[in-house]
């Protein structure tokens, strides 16, 4: 059988507060919409905007971490895989679908002041947070004078 790969990434905004609920067996669930954007040139040059709005599932831990640091507008780096559901309508009888992005891997990018709470940590599902390295980079200079040139480096 010849390899498949379904891996969503996406980098966008929630959309409003996620829903957090719980499973019969106790297993915490987040649902929340993330909004991607991509910008474009019209046929008369102008430029448009066009907003994709994606369906979004986390369990266990990480509809924890979605629970106490995501709210509308936090900015999210996440990394999943595409899901169709299907069921029927109870009233109408009609088969209903719903594409989903279940999460596997999430990054809080928002910062404190844009009200998430996650800046300077990375959620990864498999360990818990790791720090991000928030040291300013080296300028030129810095990299400049560790790096002076000599005459004894010239090679003529």
């Amino acid at each position: 059988m010849a390899k498949s790969v379904n891996k969503v990434i996406l980098l966008g905004n929630v959309g409003k507060d996620p829903e957090i609920r719980s499973t019969g067996g106790g297993t915490m669930v987040a649902n929340f919409t993330l909004a991607t954007s991509d910008r474009f040139q019209d046929a008369q040059g102008n430029w448009q905007d066009k907003t994709e709005w994606h369906n979004l599932v986390a369990f266990k831990r990480t509809a924890e971490i979605v629970r106490d640091y995501v709210k509308k507008g936090s900015k999210l780096y996440i990394e999943g895989k595409i899901q169709t559901r299907s069921w029927d309508d109870k009233e109408s009888g009609q088969k209903k679908y719903r594409t989903e992005i279940l999460v596997n891997d999430m990054s809080l990018l928002s910062g404190r002041e844009e009200g998430s709470g996650g800046g300077g940590y990375t959620r990864q599902q498999s360990s818990g947070p790791v720090p991000i390295d928030q040291r300013p980079a080296p300028s030129h200079d810095d990299f400049a004078q560790s790096t002076e040139i000599s005459d004894d480096d010239i090679p003529f």
